[in-house]
């Protein structure tokens, strides 16, 4: 058996999840299915980051402890899993004494790589990251985060020679041994390389922090910069720090899963920080887009931050998982309507994969067919892995969509109806393959829809074959 380990990215909880969170839940869950389906030994894990100052800020604006705070809005992506069947195996929380700890560890394991300086310059909260003036907008704002201030920072901070890596790292990148998918983001992770890396800050004073966060080991005047611990969740929650065999088994990461906005950590901070730590590497960073809203980037301000939980509860969790993985690209900017939504489930669900299932359990039961007759198999499904191992969802999904539409022409052509009315001995083999490629798309659609895929595969197990109400009613 292979080990298969993949991490989403770790949310910040200083506000409720947002669908772009729900996007990255569903990508990450479909690819560990996925692996869990062809018998590697998986392990997915996600997290909450805890000890960034925008949680701090968000905590006093609620008037609440922090630690209060953040426990009740990180029990809110835990629940976003839930009711997205994504079945995470580790939440790691950032506040964790055993997170504290392994990030202690990871700074000792760098210490001969930081060093303490005076510096000055402009932090964008949003980002936890300081940048230079090249790489703001005309209006001195950071791209991420347009309309807000950037604050002056002038402090003693520790910081780690991320300068010494950069040959190393490009090599890393340039050769696949770090692999970024798409190519796109590969290119831009270069580029970036090639302006030439400046070693960066990796804490704060214990005044900017609010005391709060993972002190540095030895200097109990400092915390921890929050992207040195948050990224080290990937490593805490499979016992860096605490249980040397389960890190063993587990680590390297073979993929994460992040979004387009936090590239430059995973792809350049995150393989310093293990080079200089002589850990290993992560194998594979997919890096997804950021889902608009009819058109325009979410936006508290504009009022159309939609809420997954909300989705769920009015389509079912798999109406919302395959609009992600079916109708968003992996790779690029997605938008999502709810008009647009509908037209997809209607489309796809009531009149496709649904109306399906319902013609071909109804003709099973009205004929009485019997459903040992059926040869459950998976055959040539190549282009279905390769689209998975690529992480192209909407590939391998089209190409269960194909297989529905052909079994649909082949019934409309083969009229098991007539068969039944003449008593044609055909309409055994006829509902014999139309059974088997409906078994087979249901285990398809396993790590899509897992859901839809359970029910379909107990309502074509047989021996009898009843026909439901539909899977998907119609909108």
């Amino acid at each position: 058996m292979n080990k298969f380990f993949i991490t989403t990215a770790i949310p910040y909880v200083n506000a409720k999840p947002h669908i772009g969170h729900a996007l990255e839940f569903v990508q990450a869950d479909a690819v560990a299915r996925y692996h869990k389906i062809i018998g590697d030994k998986t392990l997915l894990l996600s997290g909450a980051d805890e000890n960034a100052i925008k949680n701090v800020q968000a905590a006093e604006k609620a008037k609440k402890p922090v630690q209060v705070f953040i426990d009740e809005n990180a029990k809110l992506f835990e629940q976003l899993a839930e009711k997205l069947n994504v079945d995470f195996d580790i939440f790691q929380k950032g506040s964790s004494p055993a997170h504290h700890k392994a990030s202690q560890k990871l700074w000792e394991l760098c210490s001969h790589d930081i060093y303490k300086k005076e510096y000055t310059g402009k932090y964008c909260v949003g980002c936890e990251l300081f940048y230079e003036n090249s790489e703001l907008n005309e209006n001195g704002e950071c791209f991420e985060h347009p309309g807000k201030r950037l604050e002056e920072v002038s402090e003693e901070n520790y910081f780690f020679k991320l300068s010494k890596y950069e040959n190393e790292i490009k090599k890393l990148i340039e050769s696949d041994t770090i692999r970024i998918v798409p190519e796109s983001r590969k290119h831009e992770v270069l580029s970036f390389l090639n302006q030439g890396l400046k070693d960066i800050s990796i804490s704060r004073s214990n005044k900017r922090a609010k005391n709060w966060g993972v002190p540095v080991p030895e200097d109990d005047t400092q915390r921890i910069y929050v992207w040195f611990d948050a990224l080290n969740i990937y490593q805490s929650g499979v016992g860096f720090g605490s249980d040397e065999a389960k890190y063993k088994k587990w680590w390297p990461a073979n993929v994460h899963v992040i979004g387009k906005g936090i590239l430059r950590f995973h792809a350049i901070y995150w393989p310093a920080f293990l080079l200089s730590a002589k850990l290993e590497l992560p194998k594979n960073i997919l890096v997804h887009g950021y889902i608009t809203i009819d058109g325009q980037k979410m936006s508290k301000s504009l009022g159309n931050v939609i809420d997954p939980v909300e989705l769920i509860e009015k389509y079912g969790a798999d109406a919302l998982r395959l609009y992600f993985l079916k109708h968003v690209s992996p790779f690029a900017d997605g938008d999502f309507s709810e008009k647009k939504f509908i037209e997809v489930y209607n489309a796809d669900l009531a009149n496709g994969l649904g109306n399906l299932i319902s013609r071909v359990a109804k003709l099973c039961e009205s004929s009485n067919f019997d459903a040992k007759h059926s040869l459950s198999h998976l055959i040539n499904v190549e282009k279905y892995s390769e689209a998975l191992n690529d992480f192209k969802f909407n590939d391998a999904l089209s190409f269960v969509w194909e297989k529905i539409e052909d079994l649909d022409k082949y019934i409309n052509n083969e009229k098991p109806w007539d068969l039944i009315k003449k008593q044609d001995k055909k309409l055994k083999d006829v509902l014999s393959h139309a059974v088997d490629q409906i078994l087979e798309i249901a285990v398809l659609l396993e790590p899509f829809l897992p859901e839809t895929a359970k029910k379909i595969e107990e309502q074509f197990k047989g021996p009898k074959i009843k026909s439901h109400k539909p899977l998907f009613p119609r909108i």
